[in-house]
């Protein structure tokens, strides 16, 4: 098989990561719960890989550091824990719906909100942004790259306008840690959340939030923290305030490994490499007079690792069965749960292909995808 459907969870996962996930479902104890030195050790683990995001993600201290089991789950913290009371809040036009839903599901309490179109140029973007904000904006969300079309916004722009109007802002890192830099107090970033599956290389389950203001939320899930355990409220302070259970300690486990593995590669040489592999396959579908294409040639400055695209005459889903059954690919069509993303360029009717690569793909597997839609434009 050949997998291009990094977007959705990076696959292989290195070998570190699987040997690190496989150490802790044979030792793990539940960790910050008891003081025997199996639970000490796990707790320890946690912490070690707090610190390890804390610094990779430039955060006020390792504190700063929420785990989630996911990116959605990270966004729904931010948006519940802000917006939970009501306010207006601006979004671009690129989100998932992993941002969306939680907004629409806040409308019975009050929250509206206002979708500012991105452009191709960053100045006409932070214009929209800035029209879009009102007396009541509580809050400003914005995908740092679309998972769709592999757009970059400019995020660290849109965070210094908010910075003069006092308002907070959340980022989406789903497609972008790991993969560009991130440095949430340089940038002015107050809340950034991200995936631990994608472009981490941890493993499904698993996800950061990485939470500078953490006064301005309030919680949305109650319960056991192992600290505090004779008060019936939740504690005061993070992370603890936001991480009720039992950690998934298997999961931070692998998901530390996964970040080691990121900052030994380095984040620049990741997205160069899916970005040589990007505009190779863009290069090579543009010649196909049947192949339409919705964005710009990938650069570095502006892009990431996502190249979606359709073939006339063709709905996406059909591509995808086509390569998946006669050149054993692996890509992700239809709307990517982003129909808002799909809107921007007309495409929500019926999707489109997308095509993610990894650090571990290579150049022949891009080949093999040019050609295979080349045989299938050419009717073979």
């Amino acid at each position: 098989m050949i997998y291009l459907d990094n977007a959705a969870t990076t696959f292989p996962k290195p070998q570190s990561v699987r040997r690190a996930a496989s150490n802790a479902a044979m030792t793990a104890a539940n960790p910050g719960r008891s003081g025997y030195d199996m639970a000490l050790a796990a707790s320890q683990q946690i912490y070690r890989c707090r610190v390890k995001a804390a610094e990779m993600f430039g955060a006020d201290s390792p504190d700063n550091v929420i785990f989630t089991p996911g990116c959605t789950y990270s966004c729904n913290m931010v948006i519940k824990g802000i917006l939970g009371s009501g306010g207006h809040a601006v979004v671009s036009d690129m989100e998932h719906n992993a941002v969306m839903r939680p907004l629409k599901a806040l409308e019975s309490r009050g929250v509206t909100f206002t979708a500012a179109r991105v452009s191709e140029n960053n100045d006409e973007t932070l214009a929209n942004f800035r029209d879009a904000l009102k007396s009541g904006t509580k809050l400003v969300i914005c995908t740092h790259a679309s998972n769709v079309w592999g757009i970059r916004l400019p995020v660290e722009r849109i965070a210094a306008m908010c910075r003069e109007y006092g308002i907070p802002m959340m980022i989406d890192a789903a497609q972008s840690a790991g993969v560009l830099d991130i440095n949430a107090k340089e940038s002015g970033l107050d809340f950034v959340c991200m995936a631990g599956h994608k472009g981490l290389y941890g493993p499904m389950g698993t996800g950061i939030l990485i939470a500078q203001k953490p006064e301005l939320l309030s919680t949305i899930i109650e319960g056991g923290t192992g600290s505090s355990s004779m008060s019936l409220a939740m504690p005061e302070l993070p992370p603890d305030r936001f991480e009720s259970g039992t950690p998934n300690f298997t999961g931070i486990a692998a998901l530390s490994a996964g970040l080691d593995f990121v900052k030994r590669i380095g984040t620049a040489r990741i997205h160069e490499h899916e970005i040589k592999l990007l505009t190779a396959l863009y290069d090579r579908l543009e010649k196909n007079s049947s192949v339409t294409l919705y964005t710009s040639r990938p650069d570095l400055r502006s892009s990431t690792g996502v190249l979606s695209f359709n073939v006339k005459n063709h709905d996406s889903e059909e591509v995808a069965a086509y390569l998946n059954r006669r050149a054993g690919i692996a890509v992700r069509a239809g709307l990517h749960c982003a129909p808002m993303a799909h809107a921007h360029f007309g495409t929500q009717s019926g999707g489109a292909v997308r095509a993610a690569p990894s650090y571990f793909t290579t150049s022949a597997e891009i080949s093999a995808l040019s050609r295979a839609i080349g045989d299938l434009t050419a009717g073979r």
